[in-house]
């Protein structure tokens, strides 16, 4: 009985963490993202580019019969590829924003130095002479 309590203390310490957290944010976002690029691909690009394979027909149709039955769905391939790079390209982006963004923080300028010990005497001197006069 204690094992479980334990273990599911445990548990809640792991989710309760940020990082779980922004996981959880990062995969919900990355689905929906997903469909777009989803969408970008099938219904954008492919027509595009089914005009150059020919036939005027969505490039996910190309497919090249096998000898015995089936097909090389070589259509679905590219699309998938495509799918793939654009959403490759979109994840590098964001993570080069964060990494600039953390940069900034990271670069806050520096304390102003410490005043050497000869400007200090110098400026004991200086306050001593503004006493006397």
């Amino acid at each position: 009985m204690s094992k479980t309590k334990g273990f599911i203390t445990e548990f809640k310490k792991f989710i309760a963490r940020g990082n779980v957290l922004d996981l959880a944010v990062g995969v919900i976002i990355g689905g929906a993202f997903s469909a777009i690029t989803n969408s970008l691909v099938n219904d954008i690009i492919n027509p595009i580019l089914g005009i150059f394979a020919g036939g005027n027909e969505a490039l996910s149709g190309l497919s090249f019969q096998l000898p015995g039955g089936g097909a090389l769905m070589l259509g679905n391939f590219i699309n998938a590829v495509l799918n793939f790079l654009i959403m490759a390209f979109a994840v590098f982006c964001l993570v080069k924003a964060v990494n600039r963004l953390h940069r900034k923080k990271e670069e806050a300028p520096p304390p102003p130095p410490q005043p050497s010990r000869e400007e200090v005497l110098l400026e004991e001197i200086r306050d001593l002479l503004k006493e006397r006069a």
